[in-house]
């Protein structure tokens, strides 16, 4: 487990460095800079800003030093925010997301989970196909109409919740709803097919004939075993998260991170924009990184089956 683990480790650090290559390369690659958007900004006052950020540099030189201060945690200054660090940005912005993120990923595999052993304990029945419809309404429908149709419904028409902001515990209804519903949507199915296929399995109909209740068939084999690809899911889902609470903060005037990085873009504020990029990638593969963990753990198997096919 410890090889696995280092290993897994390795590639994250790998696939960190060709993101922030990447990245990089990109943001040298589109044309013009920052600072064409400016009105009638003198010659010598663009060469100075050009000199203090460094764009002034040959490329593999800026490339090199850009990589020097990432291995000493320094993102930079933002071009556009005057005398703001990108780090200091990322840390007063992210919370906002984070709160979202979280509550978000725990309604997503609590709802999700549910309503799969819901409908597959109650297979081709009215549970069933209640919760199958729901499954597919949240596939269907895109973040963004959920997001508007639940202001309308629930802010202008009912005047129950605000239809801005976080000022409150209860403004974090419509956001989390909108951004979990697809996650939900997807985990349900997820669910309902694995636990199908396990409630068939032989050691399920062993386990019956040894005379286990269904109670502990279902908390000591079908739980665990269903609940497996749901774990792989975690990491994907975090993406899915990070990346829709793009359009969920600015439908809902959140100041996180993901409206930050849409108005760093308009701007293009080059600084900002591959901070925040890397960020977001870090967080991503930090979630991959303790799936595959999790799931190692939770399956010994898989690191018997790689051993295997090394020895082999």
């Amino acid at each position: 487990m410890i090889r696995y683990t280092l290993i897994k480790l390795f590639y994250l650090v790998l696939s960190l460095w060709v993101l922030a290559s990447v990245t990089f390369l990109l943001m040298k690659a589109i044309p013009g800079d920052p600072f064409m958007s400016e009105k009638a900004v003198p010659p010598e006052i663009r060469a100075r800003l050009m000199a203090q950020y460094g764009l002034d540099k040959p490329l593999y030189e800026q490339y090199f030093v850009y990589l020097g201060n990432l291995a000493k945690g320094d993102l930079g200054i933002s071009m556009k925010m005057q005398d703001r660090e990108v780090g200091q940005t990322i840390r007063d912005a992210f919370p906002f997301s984070l709160k979202l993120g979280i509550v978000s990923i725990i309604v997503s595999v609590v709802i999700g989970v549910s309503l799969g052993m819901i409908a597959a304990l109650r297979h081709r029945k009215l549970l069933d196909s209640v919760s199958m419809v729901i499954a597919v309404l949240g596939v269907s429908v895109p973040s963004f109409v959920l997001a508007s149709f639940f202001q309308y419904i629930f802010g202008v028409k009912l005047r129950w919740l605000h239809v801005v902001g976080l000022s409150g515990p209860l403004d974090y209804i419509m956001p989390t709803l909108a951004l979990s519903a697809l996650p939900i949507a997807f985990i349900a199915r997820l669910t309902r097919s694995n636990m199908l296929e396990v409630l068939t399995a032989d050691y399920i109909k062993t386990a019956k004939a040894k005379g286990l209740s269904r109670g502990a068939i279902i908390r000591r084999h079908v739980l665990r075993n269903g609940i497996l690809p749901v774990v792989t899911y975690l990491g994907p889902l975090t993406a899915n998260v990070v990346t829709g609470s793009f359009i969920i903060e600015q439908i809902f005037g959140i100041g996180g991170l993901g409206k930050i990085f849409v108005i760093s873009i308009s701007n293009r504020d080059y600084s900002l924009i591959m901070g925040i990029t890397l960020f977001y990638g870090l967080i991503l593969m930090c979630a991959r990184f303790i799936t595959d963990i999790a799931y190692g753990l939770i399956d010994p198997r898989i690191t018997l089956v790689s051993r295997k096919e090394k020895t082999a």
